[in-house]
């Protein structure tokens, strides 16, 4: 064999068999992950990449001790975010988001099985946590026409089935999102149905350790990814040819090169379409000299959401006083709220303890000071003072868990708003903040 050859199906043929995140080292394998671009800047900037196989198990064994504590015979998920917690495998996320064609039971014992597209049963076998794939989750009109009623007969029969033989016949069964035919039939079969969102909502709320290297990582290629998009906005916006779309379509190309996945939302916008928040990216020319405020909602490396905004000044032109008293409004409150954060505090007290932003921007202030996140925005949320509702999210903070905190400083009626998001997490005595973009040092008035 000639001296150059070279194994084509390794990632990095010098590390061996596996992969600095303790996955095969064969760029064929069918499990997604990181590219060659991001893992070269994680090496750069001294990261540590997570051991995905400890990560697994670590969110298997979280998830089987919820189901025990609750005294549930298993846990039956739909949510595609679920069963990525529970499995780190993906089948079309997005479709799968609005076509429920997958499902996984984790029993009380720990035996999981998923029920995947009849074609792809593959797609989870890497992961041996995974004890059998099977077919016929898709309950769904589509997919089923008039006939849905009679699989989910054959669907919820299996359920049944496995929970009799590892769960010893406990018949409570949580569940977290399924189509009306299903929950009949599940009913049917003789089990109490309970709310499967709690378990899996408040499992997911605290990070192992390789989970938090695997935020890290994602946060880094996010920050890159919005780096970049910050260069070529700064560079062709002033020259007329840049729309927002355009804008946008650098963070989610940059995403993507590095392993990311894909974007929740479209929320970024320009100059007066800033005000109100909420309106979507679109097609319109972004003109020098105005605002440009986003808000990532990105699902990157690993499938971590990092969720961070800013707001930037673009042209040649300061910009007004009330835009930088704006900036620095919303620059204090995430600060000072992000202050309150420790391990034991009650989340209500986060929210009677607040920093008050100013009367003018009350009325068009953010939906909730702050809120969880892991593989997206998860529980909890912390609302402002007079959106809290007493009891509903009455715990204290626990290390391991992240949050981001929020502001939108938006004046009623105006041309412009500033949101600022950092994602933080809450360490054994107190906070470290994960977020290192810088803020825009026209808006915070020292340029």
């Amino acid at each position: 064999m000639p001296g150059h050859y070279r194994d084509i199906r390794k990632i990095d043929p010098t590390r061996g068999d596996l992969t600095g995140d303790n996955t095969p080292n064969d760029q064929d394998r069918v499990e997604i992950g990181p590219t060659q671009l991001a893992l070269g800047e994680w090496a750069a900037a001294g990261l540590q990449q997570p051991d995905l196989q400890a990560m697994r198990r670590y969110r298997w064994e979280r998830l089987t001790q919820h189901i025990t504590d609750r005294g549930y015979g298993g846990l039956l998920m739909f949510d595609p975010l679920n069963i990525r917690y529970a499995t780190d495998s993906t089948n079309m996320q997005l479709w799968n988001t609005h076509n429920p064609f997958r499902a996984l039971l984790l029993c009380a014992d720990g035996y999981m099985v998923i029920w995947d597209y009849k074609q792809s049963p593959f797609l989870s076998e890497f992961n041996p946590l995974v004890r059998e794939q099977r077919a016929g989750a898709d309950l769904f009109y589509f997919d089923r026409g008039d006939k849905v009623d009679v699989q989910a007969d054959v669907f919820s029969n299996e359920v049944r089935k496995l929970l009799e033989e590892h769960s010893a016949g406990n018949k409570r069964l949580a569940v977290d999102k399924i189509m009306i035919h299903g929950l009949r039939a599940l009913e049917a079969q003789g089990l109490e149905i309970m709310e499967g969102e709690e378990a899996t909502e408040k499992s997911r709320s605290i990070k192992g350790v390789d989970e938090i290297l695997a935020m890290r990582c994602a946060n880094h290629a996010c920050e890159t990814a919005v780096a970049e998009m910050e260069r070529v906005a700064r560079q062709d916006i002033p020259n007329g040819n840049m729309s927002e779309d355009d804008v946008w379509a650098v963070l989610h190309a940059e995403n993507i090169r590095r392993g990311g996945e894909w974007i929740e939302t479209r929320l970024l916008t320009s100059g007066p379409r800033t005000n109100p928040w909420f309106q979507e990216c679109g097609p319109r020319i972004v003109q020098n000299n105005e605002m440009v405020s986003f808000d990532t909602d990105l699902v990157g490396s690993y499938g971590i959401c990092i969720d961070i905004s800013r707001s930037w000044w673009i042209g040649d032109q300061k910009p007004r006083a009330d835009m930088i008293y704006a900036m620095q409004h919303a620059h204090e409150h995430i600060m000072a709220n992000m202050n309150l954060l420790k391990p034991g505090v009650n989340m209500q007290d986060i929210s009677r303890n607040c920093h008050k932003l100013d009367d003018s921007f009350q009325a068009q202030k953010y939906g909730c000071m702050m809120h969880g996140v892991g593989l997206c925005d998860e529980w909890p949320l912390i609302a402002y003072p007079d959106a809290m509702v007493e009891g509903a999210f009455d715990y204290e903070l626990q290390p391991g868990m992240v949050l981001c905190v929020e502001a939108l400083v938006s004046p009623e009626k105006g041309d412009f708003s500033i949101k600022l998001e950092d994602q933080v997490l809450i360490t054994e005595d107190g906070f470290e903040n994960l977020t290192t973009y810088p803020f825009d040092p026209r808006l915070m008035g020292e340029a």
